[in-house]
């Protein structure tokens, strides 16, 4: 993985990040590698690896590019295993061979009234005859700009609140579905973030996932199995930034020696190298429990507060330990510090 990353994400990150676009070499190299399809079955042609292999991944991307890190995220810890254990053989067939091969995925629960409190969603799904009418909007919508199918959590009974929530698999060629301008953000920048809006869009309802009326179980099981995964990033965010800054501090001379060996500096790099340990930790136990099926909630939450903490931390402090070319956009450092602040946002029970 660290060849990989240094060899084919590396040289395209300072470019992305400065055009906020993710470049289509990427997302190729990705699929090419069987990043896309860790989980999936290899007669969907995927790797058949596990949840612990997929959070390995998004570290080590993470360490080189927080927005790759996203896209592969969504990908394995949410789409693919969606599908993987929901979908109906011809589901799966039709989606999980593409999910593995070319095509990526993005999840739609967010809208304007619905972030925190994800059961507000106002998208509504109304039924007629073998296929359903989606009408409203989604916010914040990870992956959109190149996303292939969308899975959309839409409300089929409103009078039955949350538990009229239903989730769709919508094609993106689909009539009626708008993919909108995507958020010029601080951070994350080549990670794309859309909003969408349906208007009158039919899907059939061999379209559905799961079962009717079970999309909040399903949005919740998901958002539970993706804390592990931003923790995953946030983890790589902070190794990253601190791999790329402590040879600096052993290059760097100052009043006749090397700033790295003023006992100062030394107290604080420990101090910070041991809360990234303490973070893998944390992060790597939460996967365990996971792949093991036993309860693993506490431990997720605690290791996405935990490690945005420490990315949070390590970087701002390694923008310190350069000095003033920390500050500058000649050195990664500010990049890493710019892209863990969606881990302090993201610390939110949903």
């Amino acid at each position: 993985m660290f060849i990989y990353a240094r060899d084919c994400i590396a040289p395209y990150v300072s470019k992305m990040d400065e055009e906020s676009a993710m470049d289509p070499a990427v997302i190729k190299s990705l699929f090419d590698q069987g990043l896309m399809g860790i989980e999936i079955d290899p007669e969907y042609g995927g790797t058949g690896s596990t949840f612990f292999s997929s959070i390995l991944v998004i570290e080590e991307l993470a360490k080189v590019d927080a927005s790759v890190a996203v896209l592969c995220d969504i990908q394995n810890t949410l789409i693919n295993t969606l599908l993987s254990n929901l979908g109906t053989p011809q589901q799966k067939e039709q989606y999980l061979s593409r999910l593995s091969t070319d095509t990526v995925g993005s999840f739609c629960l967010s809208e304007a009234e619905a972030g925190s409190d994800a059961f507000a969603l106002k998208t509504r799904a109304e039924k007629h005859k073998d296929y359903y009418v989606i009408n409203g909007s989604k916010m914040w919508i990870s992956n959109a700009e190149h996303a292939g199918v969308f899975l959309v959590m839409a409300n089929v009974d409103p009078a039955a609140g949350y538990r009229g929530i239903t989730c769709f698999m919508v094609d993106r060629d689909t009539e009626g579905m708008a993919i909108g301008k995507k958020e010029n953000k601080l951070g994350l920048r080549a990670s794309s973030t859309c909003p969408l809006n349906f208007d009158n869009v039919k899907v059939p309802e061999k379209n559905i996932l799961g079962q009717v009326g079970h999309g909040y179980k399903y949005a919740i099981g998901m958002l539970n199995e993706g804390r592990i995964g931003i923790a995953a990033q946030m983890l790589g965010v902070a190794q990253g930034c601190f791999d790329h800054t402590i040879p600096y501090t052993q290059q760097r001379i100052q009043f006749g020696q090397r700033i790295f060996d003023f006992q100062g500096l030394q107290h604080q790099i420990s101090h910070v190298a041991t809360q990234i340990e303490a973070a893998r930790l944390l992060t790597y136990n939460a996967a365990r429990l996971k792949e093991a099926g036993r309860p693993f909630i506490k431990e997720a939450c605690m290791a996405k507060y935990f490690t945005s903490e420490v990315a949070t931390l390590t970087t701002s402090k390694c923008i310190e330990w350069m000095g003033g070319v920390g500050f500058t956009k000649d050195y990664p450092i500010e990049k890493y510090y710019r892209d863990c602040k969606i881990g302090e946002h993201r610390r939110r029970p949903l």
